[in-house]
């Protein structure tokens, strides 16, 4: 995920300054990882450098004087050029799990495995509880609705490469030991 254009995005519905770029992000993508503030405040002045966003006021609301940016004509044009973009599949398999469960295969042979693919199969369960749990709590946003969509068709996908790979260790320690 690109950090500049969730800003510019979050920017496209007013001038905002760092600290509530900050607080939206959280409330918008709230299963996200975490945007840490030096890396709102960095990524502002590279935008701004590159004349995608501007200055648009300060004010001091209790506080240090905090800098206002809105995004720019040129910021928008690059926004909706990201947003237009078709995001190719990925080309390699880039998994933790995926990798545990090839090296536990080579290193420790079949029962390592197994016992792996069951221990993770469980907490991919508790997971998806957990965030079902999320889509049925009246407060829950639409934000945190979508989020926890997205995370249990993935997690799903999972468990249903998990299941398949435990059938076909099974079947492989048989026809080993047969």
């Amino acid at each position: 995920m690109s950090t500049s254009h969730l800003l510019l995005g979050l920017l496209s519905v007013g001038p905002q300054h760092g600290y509530d770029l900050k607080r939206a992000h959280d409330t918008r993508l709230p299963q996200a990882k975490p945007l840490a503030f030096g890396q709102v405040y960095a990524t502002l002045g590279r935008l701004e450098r590159d004349g995608l966003v501007e200055q648009a006021g300060q004010d001091r609301d209790g506080g240090p004087d905090r800098t206002t940016y809105a995004i720019t004509d040129a910021g928008r044009e690059k926004l909706g050029e990201w947003l237009a973009a078709i995001e190719p599949p990925a080309p390699y398999v880039n998994s933790v799990l995926f990798a545990k469960v090839v090296v536990s295969l080579l290193a420790s042979g079949t029962t390592a495995a197994t016992d792996y693919l069951v221990a993770q199969r469980t907490a991919h369960t508790t997971r998806m509880r957990e965030l079902t749990a999320i889509k049925t709590t009246r407060d829950s946003t639409a934000g945190d609705v979508v989020a926890a969509d997205y995370a249990i068709a993935h997690l799903d996908a999972d468990l249903r490469w998990l299941q398949a790979t435990l059938l076909r260790i099974t079947d492989l320690h048989r026809e080993v030991i047969t």
